[in-house]
């Protein structure tokens, strides 16, 4: 599943409106980005290096209206600034998801100082911040924030004692603007499991490899994520069609979270 058929998404009825995704220079960012376009939004991508938006911006449908926009999200000045400036530049501002993260590995007692505070500062820190610099824009116009979780953040995983932080502070921070901020915008997050969105993962994951056969064997439906099936989910909690839906967790995962983690006794 590399494309979305016609009848997948709702067209460009989002024309007028404007998104923000940030992280959106590579992994799954690329392709939310990409389906924002599609479906019609004034798509900006934020990132740290403008060479890898426009080269996402490149990638990108070809009637897509999508603009760079460099920012640090874990700055708050920073993020300030560039939210209040596509709200200046455009006129308003609709919708940001809050995708930018980083995920390095090890446990508490082998993460180096450094990749804590990293991975606290982009996953916590940005959202916070990006969400914060968003609020008064998106308020104006009755828009909505989608979180990009992890399933990490609502289980735990072997050797990701930070980032399983991180993204259960993302889960949580999510109910708080739900609660906060309801009256005027909706706040909703999205938790992926394991996807195809970088070469990184497709290698690991290559079809016949021990660690597949592993993955699949975990999944119910037996293989990893397409991105572009965590960008539809995105893009329908930013729609109109979720007009009453706040405070939400979609998991994107094929199935792993409901099991208790037991595997397949009677097979």
């Amino acid at each position: 599943m590399n494309e979305l058929s016609d009848h997948q998404h709702d067209g460009r009825d989002h024309d007028g409106r404007v998104a923000v995704i940030t992280g959106a220079g590579g992994g799954l960012g690329v392709h939310i980005a990409h389906r924002f376009a599609a479906d019609g939004y004034t798509t900006v991508l934020v990132g740290r290096t403008e060479s890898t938006l426009r080269r996402a911006i490149e990638s990108g449908p070809a009637e897509g209206n999508m603009h760079p926009w460099v920012g640090d999200v874990s700055d708050l000045a920073a993020i300030t600034e560039v939210m209040n400036g596509v709200a200046e530049w455009y006129g308003h501002l609709d919708v940001l998801v809050n995708n930018a993260g980083l995920a390095l590995p090890g446990t508490v007692e082998s993460t180096s100082e450094d990749d804590y505070r990293a991975m606290m500062s982009v996953n916590v820190d940005g959202l916070f911040f990006a969400s914060r610099a968003a609020l008064p824009h998106l308020r104006a116009v009755g828009g909505c924030i989608v979180n990009i979780g992890s399933v990490g953040g609502v289980r735990g995983d072997w050797a990701q004692a930070v980032y399983n932080t991180a993204k259960g502070a993302v889960a949580n921070l999510t109910n708080a603007m739900a609660l906060d901020h309801g009256r005027e915008i909706r706040v909703n997050a999205v938790h992926p499991g394991v996807t195809t969105s970088s070469e990184v993962i497709r290698a690991a994951l290559a079809e016949g490899t021990a660690l597949r056969d592993r993955f699949d064997d975990r999944v119910p439906m037996g293989r990893p994520g397409d991105p572009a099936e965590v960008a539809a989910v995105v893009a329908f909690l930013a729609g109109f069609g979720a007009s009453y839906v706040n405070g939400a967790h979609i998991t994107v995962d094929g199935g792993l979270t409901a099991s208790n983690g037991q595997t397949d006794l009677y097979r």
